[in-house]
């Protein structure tokens, strides 16, 4: 007898969100990946707050790469991926068109673009790369590359 198995999104949602911790742990230059387990449960708050500092938003960039300067108060970013979930302390995901781009330790990095207009946004996470409740995301930067 075959039976079916439907899975939800909401039973998806822990697997992709595991899927982008191991390929943001394994792309991180010069570190070695680090797999942790998805807490279940609900998510604590944080009083952190990001936002772009550069690119300004409206701005025109020439060139193969921006420049993203970030401004975070309220929390410090610590380089360690960790389950041990502290309001204030994470890391740094940065969106560019709503595709994440970046697991970041720090507040300024360099990121690839082509010729285009584009929306860029970021958001301070918990150690663990999980979202908290609320997410602390930045406003969104729109910016054109010629």
């Amino acid at each position: 007898m075959k039976r079916s198995i439907t899975i939800t999104a909401a039973r998806r949602a822990p697997a992709i969100l595991l899927a982008f911790v191991i390929a943001g742990c394994a792309s991180s230059a010069g570190s070695t990946p680090t797999v942790l387990p998805i807490a279940s449960g609900a998510r604590p708050s944080s009083p952190a707050v990001v936002v772009v500092v550069k690119p300004a938003s409206g701005s025109t960039i020439t060139g193969d790469s921006v420049h993203v300067v970030l401004t975070l108060t309220g929390a410090t970013i610590v380089s360690t991926t960790s389950t041990d979930i502290r309001p204030d302390q994470g890391h740094v995901h940065l969106y560019v068109d709503n595709v994440l781009v970046s697991m970041n330790y720090g507040l300024e990095q360099d990121i690839p673009v082509h010729p285009g207009t584009y929306v860029l946004k970021a958001e301070f996470v918990a150690a663990d790369h999980a979202p908290f409740n609320p997410r602390v995301v930045s406003p969104e930067v729109f910016f054109t590359v010629k």
